[in-house]
């Protein structure tokens, strides 16, 4: 089964994060986080409630970390996954995050982002020409980044599948996991 990494920090959220690594472990893969550190890190949950303009934010639980950044050969992994919330914004920056999603991106490897995740490929100028989905507020910034902003669930662009946020994980899911096991049948 395929080995996958998921890339992760403080702030991501939680349904996000804990979702696909539950999923992937369903399902017989290896699901590996990697965090700037290796500490648990803090998840936080994200809702929509009424009367607030945006999604608020409360403190989640921790998810254990298998291993830092600096320490990923992204050699020996199979797909990854980037995790919405607040984390993208900030892991975006690290030489070791670009290293890693490269590798990826460059060798056509399956990639989940959900949320606010594709903000970390955006950045490192890997979107360019692609469709994807994200957070709708982040329709300019994908934009902005050359990709094509589709507010859809499960919008896959090759062996990329991204969705808008926790409330597409189980089509997002779906989605992510054929794409995972059509790349594993040619492996």
């Amino acid at each position: 089964m395929a080995r996958v990494l998921i890339l992760t920090a403080d702030a991501a959220e939680e349904l996000d994060s804990m979702y696909p690594v539950f999923r992937l472990r369903e399902g017989g893969h290896e699901a590996i986080v990697t965090a700037p550190t290796t500490r648990p890190v803090k998840l936080v949950v994200h809702d929509f409630e009424p009367g607030w303009d945006s999604y608020t934010e409360k403190p989640g639980h921790l998810l254990p970390v298998d291993l830092a950044f600096g320490e990923v050969d992204p050699e020996d992994y199979d797909a990854l996954v980037i995790p919405g919330g607040r984390a993208p914004e900030y892991i975006r920056t690290d030489p070791d995050v670009a290293r890693i999603v490269g590798h990826f991106f460059a060798g056509g490897l399956p990639v989940g982002t959900i949320c606010h995740g594709p903000q970390v490929p955006a950045a490192l100028g890997l979107l360019r020409g692609r469709t994807t989905a994200a957070y709708p507020p982040l329709k300019f910034d994908i934009e902005l980044a050359g990709a094509t902003f589709v507010d859809e669930p499960d919008v896959v662009d090759g062996a990329m599948v991204s969705c808008r946020g926790w409330p597409d994980l189980p089509l997002w899911s779906r989605a992510f996991m054929r794409v995972l096991e059509k790349a594993s049948d040619r492996a």
